[in-house]
């Protein structure tokens, strides 16, 4: 028990990356097929909603528990919170252009690309989480 907590607490930003990260994309993926299957949505449109849905809920979940992030103040949080969705802005734009290009142009089944997309996205999103937005301060120690 001893060793899986050690590891635990060793892995702990990363695995709880990947518990958020896959409730995010279920967010995502979900939402995408009840808009384009339930309420007949366009698939393109059904997209965007569903992006903002999981950025909203990307955005609480990592900021809180993923990197658990000390900033605070006005000005400190609304940078981190631009930051953070100016950068799922372009994962987002990168998410719509694969499914234009695969869906529109190449005709590729929609919720298959859906999902293989998103694993690009979760990557992209992890390493700009990591390296810009919730970047731990450097110590001032010597």
């Amino acid at each position: 028990m001893r060793k899986a907590m050690a590891l635990y607490q060793k892995y702990r930003e990363m695995i709880l990356y990947l518990v958020f990260g896959g409730l995010t994309t279920l967010v995502n993926i979900f939402s995408y097929f009840i808009l384009t299957d339930l309420g007949h949505i366009n698939y393109l449109v059904s997209t965007a909603v569903a992006w903002v849905l999981s950025v909203l809920f990307a955005y609480f979940t990592n900021r809180v528990w993923v990197f658990q992030s000390t900033a605070s103040g006005a000005a400190a949080l609304l940078k981190e919170m631009g930051s953070f969705f100016a950068c799922r802005l372009f994962s987002g734009a990168v998410d719509m252009a694969i499914m234009f290009l695969c869906v529109s142009i190449l005709g590729l089944p929609d919720k298959l690309i859906k999902i293989l997309a998103n694993v690009l996205v979760i990557i992209l999103n992890y390493l700009f989480s990591k390296l810009f937005i919730f970047k731990k301060k450097e110590s001032q120690e010597g």
